[in-house]
């Protein structure tokens, strides 16, 4: 027995040491990467705004805590926990194929056997306990390949966790501005109701007077009431969007706090974004789209090992006997044996699933080259909206500015009985929809800094998951760390 054990750990060990991982090796395809990202072109520096925390870039202390509630308590990062659980628990599966597999099982049977042709017969009881091992021997890398395709699923879903917190972030922080916006636009709502009320007031006292026309005073009126028809509108609005925000911090539909004003929200002047190779290290839907190409080509070399003979081993140990207390005595039995299963003719299959193999892994290598393709096309489009609504904003500053200061002259010309007071109420007329527009490219600016922080892989120097949330929420001490500057900024 124990020579025929050497001899085993020895083919064993000479089969483990020789076996080879038949298929293709991995190496990430060639992709075409620009040298400088369309936008982008006066920056020669490796740094990125995705190099920053997000709490860096958002300096609303309201906003902080709203995303860190969600990180803690959101549904999707749950749910992105959960999956890589799963992963983690499919793979250790898989990489149980290197371990032999030892079963025990155990048997009663009664029968009656003759005792000759004049003594009839008798019962007889029988009793038999197993332990029985197969094992496998990975010659050609099957399991080998295997795991590795295992395993590159499971990264891809850590990857597909890290990219499920940005997009978090993201949506929580669009959203906070869009509510910002919709509140803005309340304000400018209210104060436009109560400037043309005063004007419809005026109107209809002198019109009570014989003073003012009907004309001015229908006008007035209709200017009024089409101006508070958008208040309860903008408060349904409003509701909508706060259960939005609920929903994505894991709470019932309930009120959200407010910060800092959308005017006075902090836009940095400059938006680096590196260099354009990085951007395949930092976004994570890239780095998961390459590690299913990693679990593609592993399949193939799956699929090569499956043409070869597989070699397992086996054994059994246990005992046989009429009595219980005799089974591990004189009843002993053992048994080692070994065998090759090769493959001889199955009708084409096994060429066809290597065939089909290699389709897999073209697709994959194609979906990942247009992952990157997209990633800079988005990069590209976030950097020149944010620079162009920058612009925008200016030139609508102006407009605003302007129809106020002709709101001012009206009223001017008005008192000094210059002109009518339908000027005044034109005027006004231009100014709602004016600031309105200020309103909303304020906001399209902003939601525009939050895509290109999440187009540019935004946190990727964060621990996963628990470094994401903001350390001066998380720690016992509220105060900000000491040294970390405000980022230049314009309003």
């Amino acid at each position: 027995m124990r020579r025929l054990v050497a001899i085993a750990a020895v083919t064993l060990t000479g089969a483990l040491v020789t076996g080879c991982a038949v298929g293709p090796e991995y190496t990430r395809p060639p992709v075409t990467t620009p040298d400088q990202i369309r936008g982008d072109e006066a920056a020669t520096a490796a740094a990125s705004l995705a190099d920053r925390a997000w709490w860096e870039i958002f300096q609303d202390d309201a906003l902080k805590g709203l995303i860190d509630e969600a990180l803690q308590n959101g549904y999707d990062v749950r749910l992105a926990a959960w999956r890589v659980e799963e992963a983690r628990a499919s793979a250790g599966i898989v990489r149980s194929g290197f371990d032999p597999a030892i079963q025990a099982d155990g048997g009663w049977s009664r029968s009656r056997q003759s005792l000759g042709s004049t003594l009839g017969t008798a019962p007889v009881n029988l009793y038999d306990v197993n332990l029985g091992l197969t094992w496998e021997i990975d010659l050609w890398g099957r399991i080998r390949r295997l795991n590795q395709a295992a395993l590159a699923e499971y990264m891809a879903t850590e990857e597909a966790r890290r990219g499920v917190l940005l997009s978090l972030v993201s949506d929580v922080a669009t959203s906070y501005f869009e509510l910002r916006q919709l509140d803005l636009q309340l304000d400018i709502a209210r104060r436009t109701a109560g400037a043309f009320k005063e004007t419809y007031d005026l109107f209809d006292r002198r019109l009570q007077a014989g003073a003012a026309s009907a004309l001015e005073t229908s006008s007035a009126q209709a200017s009024l009431s089409s101006t508070s028809a958008s208040i309860p509108d903008l408060e349904r609005q409003i509701a909508a969007q706060e259960n939005r925000i609920a929903l994505l911090l894991g709470r019932p539909p309930e009120s959200i706090p407010r910060g800092t004003l959308l005017n006075d929200q902090l836009l940095p002047a400059e938006i680096p974004a590196g260099l354009p190779s990085d951007l395949l290290e930092r976004r994570p839907d890239l780095r998961g789209a390459e590690q299913r190409l990693v679990a593609a080509n592993a399949e193939v070399g799956v699929a090569v090992a499956d043409f070869f003979p597989a070699l397992s081993l086996t054994g059994a140990f246990g005992g046989v006997s009429r009595q219980v207390s005799d089974l591990f005595g004189d009843g002993r039995t053992w048994s080692v044996g070994g065998g090759f299963l090769s493959p001889v003719f199955q009708g084409r299959r096994l060429k066809n699933e290597h065939r089909a193999a290699l389709a897999r892994w073209e697709e994959a290598k194609v979906q990942y080259e247009r992952s990157v393709t997209g990633a800079f096309e988005e990069v590209a489009t976030a950097l020149v909206a944010y620079q162009k609504l920058a612009a925008a904003e200016k030139e609508q500053a102006g407009a605003v500015a302007s129809f106020r200061q002709a709101v001012d002259l009206s009223n001017s010309r008005y008192v000094g009985g210059l002109s009518d007071y339908l000027e005044v109420l034109q005027a006004q007329q231009q100014l709602f929809p004016a600031e309105n527009a200020l309103a909303r490219i304020r906001f399209e600016r902003l939601a525009t800094l939050v895509q290109l922080y999440k187009a540019l892989g935004g946190g990727w120097k964060l621990s996963d998951p628990a470094g994401w949330r903001a350390p001066e929420l998380t720690a016992a001490s509220t105060p900000a760390p000491s040294g970390t500057a405000a980022p230049k900024s314009t309003r």
